[in-house]
């Protein structure tokens, strides 16, 4: 795998010689060094992006799938390798690595798919009232869009953004985390590999200073981020200078309902699916579980047994169902909760133990009070809390008495109910009696502190598009 920057189509290092150090999290040995971009490799990633927009917006929408396509070949063709660098770099177990490579390769193929329907929708013509005029729409890109990326799903994250922002026809300065960077870089390789040409996509790896030249920078004519609350924050306020367009995926603390009426097995496994998967690093995590009080203690005997037998460890070393925190801060950062819920006196039914590298025990709190920071703030770790509700009513207050609003889950037999119930919930997305299956096609994004706008789907696309209406009289 590649570890400079790439800029302009070219590998090149950091211009202060920069270097960054990620670590593998099963075993806290260092991984390949990366070059670190600073300010003045950003200045360069901008010029070259803003030089090739003057092309590359002229491209059609079929010729912009034909690159995009090439991606979803290339990532294809490097299925295994990328994989096997996953659970390596971001101590990800297999069908979890697995499961990302192929969402960023369905990405990159969905749209191709989309690119190609706005060479029908250019120009459209639009029905006015006023037979004497005549008014046509224009989808345009919106220029250099500066994209920020996060370490908890490397690839996955990037391929959300970097696929739209190609299809509209923008170009690209794209900074990847940097405690999973190298997985990203994989993205230049490919672009040589396909002849995009130079300057539509950058791929400047860095330091928070690399992430403030960007939001700053006078060539960004758009900015999107996936990352903390107060990082996004900052993101906004970057934006405001200039009333940049701005698209921001922060926070959750999701929560997962369980009604009476259901399979207790099938609650049990989707509770785990929505809370321990990825460790728990993931900000749709359904770590808020809401179930009814009169199958609560037989429900919560099931989930114990069954977290206790889910097996943690180093994914490279063994079969693995929960590998380790992607890094040292996380781990600590969860061991602080773990400090907060002793101090809160919260009642642990099992976990809070640590183990190799930077694994954590799945956890379990019972019973927690609604004041609770663990049950209010995001963890971003292997811990759940619950609390019980008397009837459908109590569940969806409790549900939505929060300060996030992604995603969440409905376990119910009752569909009518599963139904009338997501509707009510404060949440970009739902999913009933399901784990949290992800499709290029849907939307993502939340409301309240979770963010602002959506990606994937349509709307992801139309965040990169200006839209220009042409009227004259006929």
């Amino acid at each position: 795998m590649p570890t400079q920057l790439y800029i302009d189509g070219q590998w090149r290092d950091a211009a202060n010689g920069a270097t960054l150090q990620p670590i593998n999290p099963s075993t806290r040995e260092p991984l390949e060094s990366v070059a670190a971009a600073g300010p003045a490799d950003v200045d360069l990633a901008v010029a070259a992006a803003r030089r090739a927009f003057a092309s590359w917006r002229e491209t059609t929408g079929a010729e912009r799938a034909r690159y995009l396509r090439g991606f979803a070949e290339q990532l294809e063709a490097r299925r295994e390798a990328l994989i096997a660098l996953q659970m390596r770099a971001s101590g990800k177990p297999q069908l979890e690595a697995e499961i990302d490579i192929g969402d960023a390769i369905a990405t990159f193929a969905y749209y191709a798919e989309l690119a190609e329907g706005l060479d029908a929708r250019q120009n459209a013509e639009v029905a006015l009232p006023d037979a004497g005029f005549r008014s046509q729409t224009r989808f345009e890109p919106v220029g250099v869009a500066g994209l920020i990326v996060p370490w908890n799903f490397p690839l996955v994250t990037s391929a959300w953004k970097v696929a739209p922002a190609l299809a509209a026809g923008c170009t690209v300065v794209l900074k990847p985390s940097e405690i999973t960077p190298l997985i990203e870089l994989v993205l230049g390789e490919v672009a040589d590999a396909i002849g995009l040409p130079a300057g539509v996509l950058n791929l400047v790896p860095g330091l928070a200073d690399a992430g403030s030249a960007i939001t700053a920078h006078k060539g960004i004519d758009k900015l999107s981020f996936t990352g903390s609350n107060a990082v996004g924050r900052k993101v906004m306020q970057a934006a405001s200078a200039r009333t940049l367009p701005v698209g921001l995926e922060l926070g959750g603390k999701s929560p997962i309902l369980v009604f009476a009426d259901t399979n207790l097995d099938d609650a049990v496994q989707w509770i785990i699916a929505g809370v321990y998967w990825n460790a728990g690093q993931m900000c749709s995590a359904t770590s808020r579980l809401l179930v009814e009080e009169s199958i609560a203690d037989n429900l919560l005997a099931r989930l114990k047994v069954a977290v206790e037998a889910l097996r943690v460890g180093n994914p490279l070393a063994g079969e693995t169902d929960m590998g380790p925190m992607t890094s040292e801060a996380q781990f600590r950062k969860v061991q602080d909760y773990f400090a907060v819920a002793r101090d809160e006196g919260l009642t642990r039914l099992t976990g809070g133990e640590v183990g190799e590298g930077w694994c954590i025990q799945p956890t379990v709190y019972v019973d927690v009070p609604e004041d609770s920071r663990l049950w209010r703030e995001e963890i971003f770790g292997p811990v759940l809390c619950v609390r019980r509700f008397a009837d459908e009513a109590d569940a969806l207050r409790q549900a939505n008495d929060c300060d996030f609003a992604l995603a969440a889950t409905v376990v119910s037999a009752d569909l009518e109910r599963a139904q009338r119930v997501a509707e009510r919930l404060e949440a970009g997305h739902v999913w009933l009696n399901s784990p949290q299956v992800v499709f290029p096609q849907t939307s993502w994004g939340g409301g309240k502190a979770s963010g602002i706008g959506r990606e994937l789907g349509p709307w992801g696309l139309s965040a990169f598009l200006d839209i220009k209406h042409i009227t004259a009289p006929r």
